[in-house]
């Protein structure tokens, strides 16, 4: 019970006892001081400080009476839980508190400002206005918002249009529906609002409405301006309530007019007074500037989500001998940006390249930095550079972007006709790779220093990839956190992977989509700190008797000696149906190699689900695809590669150059 409500109730006892007390309204005292003389006989007129009867019954019984010296005590007990301060009776359910203090004004402010603070979404405030405004303040109200809505110093453009964001209201008793939205029901009676009240409003320049909002200031409805303005803002003549019973209050932002709020009261309540208009006031300008802050962070939302969806691979790519599966998680819904990534960039000769990665920080600038690295990484796996080599040009980059920009990354390049790995570590936790029986271990990697130290030497490693085994990629967010050391999460993630593949017993690796699900699955509801990037990488390889690899010297006989060996290859596949094709374009290529190479020309057909050929040579220009004429003698070859082939392609590489061009297999259907 408050200080202000006790001494009031106490006030209101003394009265029934036949004690004098001090009124905590000095006007009311002022109201009722001539019927308490004319009720006396014409007795002397009584101090200003003499309480009203409470009641009639109290008015013919009670005598005038000197104000005793002693101050009343307020009842401790005070009125019961949900009663009328003055009366002591219960108050309905849903009426609103009548404020006829400063102090009850400045509580309901504060906590009504704080409930509206709350809020992040512009949903959560509009809502924090209604809830916090009704029943307390006022029966109804009804928010209308720009649309669309202005962000930060954008200067909206064409005629302002309202929108009717959220309604809410004190429910019949036979209605208890109180959802926001448009308005589906009338206002409780007699403050009937059409059902049908518009949900746009565009406001005239120079009308009504325009100069309201203009003012900024809170107005009753009876006043001209509003009078005029409310049924342009609703539409048609509503039903309004008679009396200082509606506050059109505008919502003014930090720059401009956002909006307007209507609070309304039902005739059978206590209307508005003057000094309402001023909570009013402070209502609407903590809601826009509140509603200001929401536009804002949803936009700088929306570029962080955009920045995010820019930064990571849309999609991964389908390399031969290779599948993929990848996840990733923000360290939480508010903050979707981080700084980790993962990529898989296909390369010459059938190989992937595997790339995780994490930058300090969870900021936009984190983000930025990300990319660039992660865009630095893709131009240098194109140049088929070895992965040390890589992390050193990243390293180099790195300190160009700052001297506080440092990462994590580990860098693998898988080659499927090898069945080898060759990685390259800078200061990102190792790798785990499942085998196909169920043993899962933690390959030893130099962990090498971070990217951005600079003057460091990064070291590879060649390693087996069994086929059927499992490389996971993963950055620090997936084992450590502040319930447990990176070394601790390490090994769970190990006995995870293992337990989950012993599911599937020792000939069948679990599926990848769900083995990435299982993995992110020991994470528990307080572990992530951080977000998480997962890559897993699961070796299929490609078979020693699907693959034909030959030399060629750089001589005017290696076309025909090409078309030989591809025939010869094709027969023992059983891909006779190909010949003719693959004859005309391996031809065409391998002229092309070895008019300008100086060492012997490589020629290498596969056989998966489709039928690849790569040529190398060592001359680095790639070749260009160019239209020739009529009496031109050559030319036409890439032109021929182009009609007849499924795709095709040429890589530079660190010692020449492959054109490859692919040919759908018999019978695999449309690519």
């Amino acid at each position: 019970m408050t200080e202000h409500s006790a001494s009031y109730q106490g006030s209101h006892e003394g009265r029934h006892h036949g004690m004098a007390a001090r009124p905590a309204d000095p006007r009311a005292a002022l109201r009722h001081t001539p019927q308490s003389a004319e009720g006396s006989g014409g007795l002397p007129e009584q101090p200003r400080r003499s309480a009203p009867p409470a009641s009639a019954a109290d008015a013919e019984h009670s005598q005038p009476r000197t104000p005793s010296p002693e101050p009343v005590r307020p009842d401790p007990s005070g009125p019961p839980e949900g009663a009328d301060r003055r009366s002591g009776q219960p108050r309905p359910t849903g009426q609103p508190v009548a404020m006829r203090r400063d102090g009850d004004r400045l509580r309901f402010v504060g906590a009504a400002t704080r409930r509206i603070a709350r809020g992040i979404d512009l949903d959560e405030i509009v809502m924090g206005l209604c809830r916090a405004t009704v029943p307390t303040f006022s029966d109804a109200i009804l928010v209308y918002l720009r649309e669309p809505l202005p962000v930060g110093d954008e200067r909206p453009t064409g005629p302002m249009v309202l929108r009717l964001r959220r309604t809410d209201r004190i429910p019949d008793a036979d209605d208890t529906d109180t959802d926001g939205g448009p308005l589906s029901v009338p206002l409780p009676p007699p403050a009937e609002l059409a059902s049908g009240s518009a949900e746009l409003c565009e406001v005239r320049v120079g009308g009504a409405l325009a100069e309201v909002l203009r003012g900024v200031r809170p107005v009753f409805a009876d006043t001209p301006a509003a009078a005029a303005a409310l049924p342009e803002l609703l539409g048609g003549e509503p039903s309004l309530p008679s009396g200082q019973r509606v506050i059109l209050a505008p919502l003014r932002g930090r720059r401009r007019v956002i909006g307007a709020a209507v609070f309304l009261r039902r005739q059978d309540r206590i209307p508005f007074d003057p000094d309402d208009l001023l909570v009013a006031g402070q209502l609407a300008t903590h809601s826009a500037l509140g509603i200001d802050k929401a536009v804002l962070y949803g936009r700088e939302a929306y570029i962080a989500d955009e920045l995010q969806r820019t930064m990571l691979p849309e999609t991964l790519p389908r390399p031969t001998g290779v599948r993929l599966a990848s996840r990733y998680l923000p360290a939480a819904e508010t903050a979707r940006v981080g700084g980790d990534w993962y990529d898989a960039i296909p390369l010459p000769g059938s190989r992937v390249a595997l790339v995780v990665g994490d930058v300090m920080g969870h900021s936009m600038t984190s983000a930025a930095i990300m990319g660039q690295l992660r865009t630095t990484a893709q131009t240098l796996a194109g140049l088929d550079l070895p992965p040390q080599e890589v992390l050193h040009h990243l390293d180099e980059q790195a300190q160009r972007l700052g001297t506080d920009r440092m990462a994590t990354c580990l860098y693998a390049v898988y080659d499927p006709v090898s069945h080898r790995i060759t990685i390259a570590n800078a200061g990102h936790p190792p790798p785990v790779l499942l085998h196909l029986g169920g043993r899962a271990e933690v390959l030893r990697v130099p962990p090498g220093a971070p990217i951005g130290v600079g003057g460091v030497d990064f070291e590879a490693v060649e390693l087996d990839a069994p086929a059927g085994a499992t490389l996971l990629l993963y950055t620090d967010g997936l084992v450590e956190s502040r319930l447990r050391d990176v070394w601790t999460g390490i090994e769970q993630l190990r006995e995870r992977l293992a337990d989950t593949a012993q599911l599937t017993g020792p000939d069948h690796p679990p599926p990848l989509e769900a083995l990435c699900d299982e993995v992110l699955d020991m994470l528990g509801p307080g572990d992530r700190d951080d977000d998480i990037a997962l890559l897993a990488a699961r070796f299929d390889g490609i078979a020693p008797s699907d693959v034909a690899y030959w030399f060629l010297e750089p001589e005017d006989t290696a076309p025909s000696r090409a078309r030989r060996l591809a025939r010869s290859a094709l027969a023992r596949w059983g891909l006779e149906e190909l010949t003719d094709s693959v004859e005309l374009l391996v031809s065409e290529v391998v002229t092309n190699a070895v008019r300008y190479a100086s060492r012997p020309v490589t020629l290498r057909l596969l056989r998966t689900d489709v039928l690849r050929c790569e040529v190398g040579d060592d001359v680095p220009q790639l070749p260009r695809q160019r239209q020739a004429r009529a009496t031109d003698e050559g030319g036409r070859g890439l032109f021929l590669v182009n009609r007849l082939a499924r795709r095709w392609g040429a890589t530079r590489l660190s010692t020449g150059k492959v054109v490859w061009f692919e040919l759908a297999r018999p019978g695999s259907g449309p690519s």
